[in-house]
């Protein structure tokens, strides 16, 4: 990983879109804190897409996108937001540009789009409950993630969010889901199957296509991806332009696939020090 003051200022400037991981990226502690909030605000100011990539589950991430006067919470300034590895998404219902905007009022509503029909889910779910029950009885110190709110495509257990595996117990929680022919993925958090190969690659490749009519692979010029963790290796292994926030140093070294660039800072201050390096080169262009 090359420090990100090595990123060209040409590479730079062809930047036009963004996509990120959420926790440990975009968050603090749990928080998405306040300089990386500017930072996407920043950048979709300046007319830079910015789509979102996470785990967490669809519920999770539609509280995101909506306000809460109460809490003083704004929608989250993004165009897109791909939930649950990429399985589904956040779209506009009548439109192909998505507008999540922090305009009380005028945003449009937001639905589901799924790459698996209704059937498929049914089924899956079911499956996945079944092998979620087995993974509790064979794996006992193992918990099913927080997913208050709802998670439809896959299942997924909480290691190092508010419970703690030990690595040798995380790999036997993978080893049942594998055995259960799942495929798996983990985040700075949590343990993830599916049935489905989904994961954040192909999950980007299918939104910007369905909402750009492009293909993702075919411009990689324009596009970086910033992450932190196991999940995010489809997207360093393709990405031309990847970001690694400096907190990926605690688990790079059980990592296959890494990102071309690391930050001085880690998580929310780390994407801020991306945004700033992107729009630096925008402003001088």
């Amino acid at each position: 990983m090359k420090p990100l003051a090595d990123w060209s200022l040409h590479d730079r400037r062809k930047i036009t879109g963004v996509f990120t991981d959420i926790d440990d990226t975009l968050t603090t502690r749990g928080v998405i804190t306040p300089d990386a909030l500017q930072a996407l605000t920043a950048l979709r100011a300046a007319g830079l897409q910015v789509i979102a990539a996470t785990g967490r589950h669809i519920g999770w991430c539609e509280r995101l996108t909506q306000s809460d006067a109460a809490q003083g919470m704004e929608p989250l300034p993004i165009d897109a937001l791909l939930a649950e590895n990429g399985a589904l998404a956040l779209v506009s219902e009548d439109s192909n540009q998505i507008a999540l905007q922090c305009r009380p009022n005028k945003r449009k509503q937001l639905s589901r789009i799924y790459q698996q029909s209704d059937t498929e889910r049914t089924t899956n779910q079911t499956r996945m409950q079944q092998a979620a029950q087995r993974v509790l009885r064979e794996v006992p110190q193992a918990r099913l993630a927080q997913d208050l709110g709802g998670r439809e495509t896959d299942i997924a257990f909480d290691y190092n969010e508010h419970h703690r595996l030990t690595p040798w117990q995380v790999q036997q929680v993978l080893a049942i889901l594998v055995d259960e022919g799942m495929h798996t993925s983990v985040s700075s958090i949590h343990i993830h199957g599916c049935y489905g190969d989904f994961n954040k690659w192909q999950g980007a490749c299918w939104l910007v296509q369905r909402l750009y009519g492009c293909e993702l692979a075919k411009e990689l010029e324009r596009w970086v991806f910033v992450g932190d963790s196991g999940n995010d290796q489809p997207m360093f292994m393709h990405f031309k332009h990847s970001v690694g926030v400096a907190n990926i140093r605690h688990c790079a070294a059980g990592l296959t696939h890494l990102p071309h660039y690391i930050t001085t800072a880690e998580r929310g201050a780390g994407f801020a020090e991306v945004a700033r390096a992107i729009l630096q080169a925008h402003s001088t262009a």
